[in-house]
């Protein structure tokens, strides 16, 4: 048999006419969304059968219908359906009311609602997980930061006694490291905050001694300081990095202190040298080059400038981030108002104008999703707002569900939906289309009035990391195999383009029958 053969008999396999898809026990009702629509019943025959109605003999022709062309030509080549329902499927297609259409128009139509439907079915996959699993962490005191190191494949942890662990891609712990200044010797200063700087292969982290350092991953010696700034006016206790992933010389370092100041370090030579390093400075590569905060303020290094606004008041600042998609430095305080600051950055990049959410009794934490455009909010009053950042006076949506402060949130990018964390140890997974809660799941954490929680889901590994004070708690996703959409019942042994049909076929294993060269 040849191949054209075999290609024509894989399309003609399908039987025409509506169809009722199998039926699992996990079925929502948002699964049976349009599966009555003509567009959705159609087979790969039927689109066979309309894409010849649709070829000229004369090549690079392009065959247009009318309405009552199509309407009357389908109902005859397909062999099921109304007049009706093909001139509904028409008006559809035509959004330009121009009155015809082709082949690229109706095939550009038909796989913009595919990808529609997908995303409906993404959005209401509700996870399976497996049991919650606490790790053998050697930290002593409170966990600050969890992060995936990308270009290692490695994860670390840091705890505010300035212990650094870090862990294999399995979750096995590797190696444990006391990562100090020469300030936190003393007693009652720690460690704040983490952050890996990708493109250039460091870290940096936030010490109450009022000071940053950064840390080199590829050093000689393990994690050697390379860079200490130093002389900032207030404690920075959280911090953000970003790098522009078509320029890696263009990132910003951004923190926020307990005195209500949001700063950024914008650098302009990343790749290069984070710093100046000035001349009169030791020819070591592997010693630490001290740096002031005013020496940054004044101009002294050209290859990066500082951002900075005081808008939050004397607030802690408990979250910072930069977003490239706003461009704007977003940030959030536990007061009422000014509750989250976006400060966009103007044309000249060294300038910031201001916009700011009045959320009562304030918030936890946000999360900004940039397809969505929608910036969430973990209130203290038990809430979780949904807001867009160009409209201020209220949220597009609340979240209603939690029955104590939810103190954590955080977007499922792919799938559009929303994690929430509540004081009182419940998650609670959001459908953000709908504003439905459809997963909710009681941790089993040690019964506990105080205590510090850290919250990070690893989407591209499906790990979802909670901390309790100096403990570390994983939920990681069940692989969703039985999701996965499959063309053939048994393994594909050979795919085949056809030119003529301008399509694949292809054969699996045990079948019976022969392709000819």
């Amino acid at each position: 048999m040849s191949c054209q053969k075999a290609a024509l008999e894989l399309n003609t396999g399908s039987q025409p006419g509506p169809k009722s898809p199998e039926r699992t026990e996990d079925v929502t009702a948002f699964e049976d969304y349009g599966t009555g629509l003509l567009e959705n019943q159609l087979s790969v025959c039927d689109f066979v059968k309309i894409q010849k109605a649709f070829e000229s003999p004369e090549p690079r022709k392009i065959i247009c219908m009318s309405r009552e062309d199509f309407t009357q030509k389908m109902t005859e080549i397909v062999g099921w359906g109304t007049k009706e329902e093909y001139g509904e499927l028409f008006d559809k297609v035509d959004v330009a009311q121009d009155g015809f259409i082709n082949w690229d128009k109706l095939t550009s139509f038909i796989l913009l609602e595919l990808n529609k439907q997908d995303e409906r079915a993404k959005a209401t996959v509700v996870p399976q997980w497996k049991d919650l699993e606490f790790l053998p962490v050697k930290h002593k005191d409170n966990i600050q930061k969890v992060i995936f190191l990308k270009s290692s494949s490695h994860y670390l942890t840091i705890s505010k006694e300035g212990l650094l662990a870090i862990w294999g891609e399995n979750l096995k712990l590797q190696e444990t490291f006391p990562i100090t200044s020469d300030a936190t010797k003393l007693k009652h200063l720690w460690v704040t905050s983490l952050v890996s700087l990708e493109n250039v292969n460091k870290i940096a982290v936030a010490f109450t001694s009022k000071e940053i350092c950064f840390y080199d991953l590829l050093s000689k010696e393990e994690f050697a300081c390379q860079y200490k700034l130093q002389g900032l006016k207030g404690t920075p206790i959280c911090m953000d990095y970003w790098y522009d992933p078509l320029d890696a010389n263009e990132s910003i370092l951004s923190f926020g202190d307990i005195t209500g100041k949001v700063q950024a370090i914008a650098f302009t030579a990343a790749l290069i040298s984070l710093f100046e390093r000035p001349a009169s400075a030791c020819e070591d590569g592997e010693a630490t080059m001290t740096i002031n905060w005013a020496e940054l303020l004044s101009g002294c290094h050209k290859c990066c400038h500082i951002l900075e606004h005081k808008l939050h008041q004397g607030d802690w600042v408990r979250q910072v981030t930069y977003n490239a998609s706003l461009d704007a430095i977003i940030s959030s305080t536990t007061s009422n108002t000014k509750s989250v600051v976006l400060a966009w950055r103007e044309k000249s990049k060294k300038h910031l104008h201001m916009t700011s959410f009045n959320i009562a009794q304030g918030i936890h934490a946000f999360d900004y999703h940039s397809r969505l455009n929608l910036i969430a909010t973990a209130g203290i009053n038990n809430k979780v707002c949904l807001w867009n950042p160009y409209v201020v006076s209220k949220p597009v949506g609340v979240l209603w569900g939690h029955s104590a402060s939810v103190i954590a949130v955080q977007f499922f990018v792919e799938r559009k939906q929303l994690f929430s964390f509540s004081q009182d140890k419940v998650l609670r997974l959001w459908d953000i289309q709908h504003q439905l809660s459809i997963q909710r799941i009681a941790c089993s954490f040690p019964e506990s009035q105080d205590f510090r929680c850290l919250f990070h889901f690893d989407e591209v590994h499906g790990r979802l990391f909670i901390s309790f004070n100096n403990r570390l708690a994983l939920l990681a996703m069940k692989s969703d195999a039985s999701k996965r959409v499959k063309s053939h019942e048994k393994a594909v042994t050979c795919v085949l383009y056809n030119s003529i049909l301008k399509q694949p076929s292809q054969c699996e294993e045990d079948t019976n029958e022969d392709y000819d060269n």
